[in-house]
């Protein structure tokens, strides 16, 4: 991290600033091994590899941590050479990169930045929070830059000021954290007066869906033991994903057919082999390996937002299941 950005964090009681301690180890602008600390009697911080870690370890979600630092530059467009990232984000946000430009951003739940690369190429300044190892992968992709700050933490103890951010990003998070409702609500204290907020959720529903499948899996993948599960995925992904492509193919008998064995398959994305089967394991770990997942209805999301007291509401249907807008009121 900056010094700039010591100003901006507090402390664990969420109310007192933090200072650097003597003989911090400095690279590049970053500090990359130093202890922050308040006046007060909270835990003091470390800082590890840039990042300042407000919480001892990944807890529920290290699954997370160890996908995305096995598959660090999988879903980085500027790394796979695409654009999907960049289209899923402007089109499910509805913002624009004219008014990303100078606007603080609290990325909650960066993973290994797949959308952090979009938000720093519109010239915003990114503060990307994640509970798990995942930081070390999305600093190793975008760091060391003078407009992003990654912190290891909690969402519900997010170390910055309150009402202090232009807007707040959320995709790919809600669903995998013990009270998605709760997650949700621990957010939107964080805009700014008319600031915006922007999330996704996975869809509450047994649709005939391919994916659906994992449901019926997780009761035992979840207890598995996290390499071997991966091991597993990177012996048999490469082997089936042809297989599965055939059947997914199929007129009406492919949806069916489809969901019987679990995998995650991008045959119609502008992918190479090698891309496709990266792409198809890392996400058939991602289903199959968090501790939670909870999906929701778009009645339940919209209940959120109004609970949590935004306005200019818009939820619907879309990106991974539902997409969900709303903003801060002017005033408080």
């Amino acid at each position: 991290m900056r010094r700039e950005h010591i100003a901006e964090l507090v402390c664990a009681s969420g109310q007192h600033k933090l200072n650097l301690q003597v003989g911090a180890l400095e690279e590049q602008g970053e500090i990359k091994e130093g202890l922050l600390a308040c006046s007060e009697e909270c835990p003091p911080v470390p800082i590890r590899g840039c990042v300042p870690r407000f919480v001892p370890n990944s807890g529920y979600s290290e699954s997370f941590g160890e996908q995305w630092n096995r598959f660090r530059r999988t879903q980085i467009d500027k790394y796979n050479g695409t654009t999907l990232s960049k289209e899923r984000f402007y089109s499910g946000t509805g913002w624009s990169p004219a008014e990303l430009k100078g606007a603080r951003i609290l990325e909650a739940g960066c993973g290994a930045g797949r959308f952090t690369q979009i938000m720093l190429d519109a010239g915003a300044h990114v503060y990307s929070v994640d509970l798990s190892s995942a930081v070390d992968a999305c600093f190793a992709n975008h760091g060391p830059h003078e407009n992003l700050c990654v912190v290891q933490a909690d969402l519900y103890r997010i170390p910055f000021r309150r009402h202090s951010f232009d807007k707040v990003f959320c995709y790919g998070v809600l669903q995998h954290t013990p009270d998605p409702r709760g997650s949700f609500m621990s957010l939107a204290p964080f805009l700014k007066p008319g600031g915006e907020l922007a999330m996704d959720v996975y869809l509450k529903g047994w649709a005939l869906e391919p994916y659906k499948s994992k449901y019926l899996y997780r009761p035992l993948t979840t207890r598995m033991p996290r390499d071997l599960l991966f091991r597993f995925l990177r012996w048999y992904i490469p082997k089936w994903l042809p297989i599965d492509t055939f059947i997914k193919r199929l007129p009406v008998m492919g949806q069916v057919l489809g969901m019987v064995i679990p995998c995650w398959n991008y045959h119609y994305l502008p992918l190479s082999r090698q891309q496709k089967t990266e792409w198809g394991i890392l996400d058939t770990f991602d289903a199959l390996a968090p501790a939670y997942d909870d999906p929701q209805t778009p009645e339940s999301v919209t209940e959120w937002f109004t609970s949590a007291g935004l306005a200019g509401i818009r939820v619907r249907l879309g990106g991974n299941g539902v997409l969900g807008n709303g903003k801060a009121p002017l005033t408080r």
